[in-house]
């Protein structure tokens, strides 16, 4: 008799039918792959990504999202009717090692990890730098005492990354999720659409009494942002809007005071630079408006969130990392 399927290992994608196969693959080769499901959220792509995975991946279940919901309410879709221990996340433009899922679940599984509700990868990304290093993309997700989502080790040349077990949060490129610790504070929230999901996602885990675990034995490798550039505009909205309402939401009130402030900067900074009429600044500006325009709701969650969690902030507050401790400049999520 096989064994129970215990992982739900989750691909979010969008009109990115030449990355899939990849990461399908390694999915394929897990050396638990018979005690997972694998499912993959289509965001209503034009590309064929449904007909390739159905033809070319016929053991893989396929939900079609009837509009693109971003990666937020792509996991949340996919996630509604988890029934398996633990849920894995992987990138459309990442690839696991076959054996990431088995260590990761062997984290989770592991005497005294009862607690924890997420286990994070180690991402690497598949570009070198001038000397042929290969670099680290992430060991687990960080928030900075400025109210920046970022990264933990972004650009640190492989072997030189930090090795504490205990980060502050997950990184979606790469991840697994107790469902225990999901049905506590629930999933990813699909109003955020894209970007600052996971950070949000932490917040709520640490606030709930969980904790995440970083396991560098489990490797991803990334082809970073190879399905939604950090340049574009939209990469800019949503970075803007997203960071101003996980902060608001979440962290004591001098990070948010820090966070609002540099986002006024910067879009002073981009109209004075690029120009009012720029892609990058009508995008900031945006972001800011709609940021302001549902401050009410944020602010009550906020109240909400106070009121049930488990971890106060000002507790929380200690596990931010001080700006001036970030040596490079990763990409804010």
């Amino acid at each position: 008799m096989p064994p129970a399927v215990r992982v739900r290992a989750l691909v979010v994608t969008w009109d990115a039918a030449d990355l899939l196969p990849a990461c399908l693959d390694s999915l394929e080769a897990q050396t638990v792959r018979d005690q997972m499901e694998i499912v993959v959220v289509d965001n209503a792509s034009q590309d064929g990504t449904a007909e390739l995975v159905a033809e070319q991946y016929p053991d893989v279940r396929l939900v079609r999202a009837p509009r693109n919901l971003g990666f937020a309410g792509g996991a949340h879709l996919g996630l509604a009717d988890l029934d398996a221990d633990y849920a894995v996340l992987l990138n459309n433009d990442a690839r696991f090692a076959p054996d990431a899922v088995e260590r990761l679940m062997a984290e989770l599984d592991s005497p005294g990890s009862q607690r924890a509700g997420a286990a994070t990868a180690k991402i690497v990304l598949t570009t070198r730098d001038s000397a042929g290093r290969r670099l680290v993309n992430s060991t687990g997700n960080i928030v900075t005492s400025g109210g920046t989502g970022t990264d933990r080790d972004w650009l640190a040349p492989d072997g030189t990354e930090s090795t504490d077990p205990d980060v502050f949060g997950f990184c979606g490129g790469a991840a697994m999720l107790r469902r225990a610790a999901l049905d506590d504070v629930g999933d990813f929230d699909p109003s955020l659409f894209l970007y600052y999901e996971d950070t949000d996602l932490s917040f709520r885990l640490r606030s709930g009494g969980w904790t995440v675990r970083y396991v560098p034995s489990a490797v991803a490798e990334h082809d970073h942002a190879a399905s939604s550039g950090t340049g574009s505009a939209v990469f800019r909205y949503y970075n803007t809007r997203n960071s101003l309402i996980v902060m608001t939401r979440h962290a004591p009130w001098p990070v948010v005071l820090r966070t609002t402030t540099r986002q006024l900067l910067g879009l002073v900074r981009a109209a004075l630079t690029d120009g009012v009429r720029s892609p990058g600044t009508g995008a900031r500006a945006r972001g800011l408006r709609d940021h302001l325009a549902r401050l009410g709701r944020t602010l009550g969650e906020r109240r909400r969130l106070g009121r049930d969690a488990v971890v106060d902030r000002s507790a929380l507050a200690r596990l931010l990392v001080p700006v001036r401790r970030i040596a490079a400049d990763p990409p804010q999520r």
